[in-house]
């Protein structure tokens, strides 16, 4: 038995001890890779805190300028979890949005950026304070360009940073919705405002995938811009019609509103159901 496998591995050109040498290298190479995309991930999450960090201190500064209030209503100052905080920030700022309209308007545009960038809860109110504040036309417009410019950051966080980890923790959703993507790559953008507008995949999913799976930047920052539009509308005219009509938010006139704060609710809910929506991709 044994000579045959001497002359096996004759024939192949290896004696038995460059065979197992030759085996023991490919071992050692795939331990190797295994250890560089550990350390990959390890690094591009290390970078990740840092630009957050960085990020965080840029917020810093930003609410540092915001003008001085009494305590009482400097402690509604914060991100909005609920409707109620919305309500009691919508309240504290429009006292102050046309004295300081340049400070008010620089700190709600850097909140919703920085939220959507990291994927951190809490722009849905902000969507709904900004029909509050604003005139219909800019509370869209700022919406819409917060939403395609944070997602876009986001993005960019992914491609430069986050593909290891996307690779190690979303390996299986990620090759299912390539495979996808692939299919509508023809009409991409009318893809990405669909998934915008309807709850079957996360924000941050569609936000941080997108680069892995080669969506182009443009194609995505239109979709966006375009796709979150619509459910925009509903929350920001669900808010103007109650502060036109000084209904509390919690009363009839709110149910659209809260419809669409409960959005990435049924997107996370989906997800967990439906890994990748598949009813989407009937289009």
């Amino acid at each position: 038995m044994s000579r045959k496998r001497r002359e096996i591995s004759d024939m192949d050109g290896l004696s038995p001890t460059q065979d197992e040498v030759k085996s023991n290298d490919s071992d050692s190479q795939l331990l190797k890779a295994q250890e560089r995309e550990g350390g990959s991930a390890r690094m591009s999450l290390l970078i990740l805190v840092s630009i957050f960090a960085c990020s965080a201190s840029v917020m810093y500064l930003v609410y540092k300028n915001f003008p001085e209030l009494p305590d009482d209503e400097m402690e509604k100052i914060k991100i909005p979890k609920d409707m109620d905080d919305a309500k009691a920030l919508g309240t504290v700022l429009s006292k102050y949005k046309d004295t300081y309209y340049t400070q008010v308007l620089v700190a709600y545009f850097a909140t919703y950026v920085f939220l959507q960038t990291f994927a951190i809860p809490g722009s849905i109110f902000l969507s709904i304070l900004s029909g509050y504040l604003y005139p219909f036309p800019l509370a869209l417009f700022l919406v819409c360009l917060c939403s395609g410019l944070g997602a876009s950051f986001c993005y960019m966080l992914s491609y430069l940073v986050g593909r290891p980890v996307v690779y190690k923790y979303l390996t299986e959703k990620v090759q299912k919705w390539s495979q996808q993507v692939d299919k509508h790559r023809d009409h991409l953008i009318n893809y990405i405002i669909f998934l915008r507008i309807t709850p079957f995949l996360p924000n941050w999913f569609i936000n941080i995938t997108s680069p892995v799976i080669n969506v182009p930047l443009g194609i995505f920052f239109i979709g966006t811009f375009l796709g979150v539009a619509p459910p925009s509308f509903v929350a920001i005219n669900a808010e103007k019609a109650a502060a036109e009509t000084g209904v509390e938010q919690n009363s009839a006139p709110h149910l659209p509103a809260d419809a669409i704060v409960r959005l990435p609710r049924l997107r996370n809910t989906q997800l967990s159901l439906n890994p990748l929506g598949k009813q989407c991709f009937t289009l």
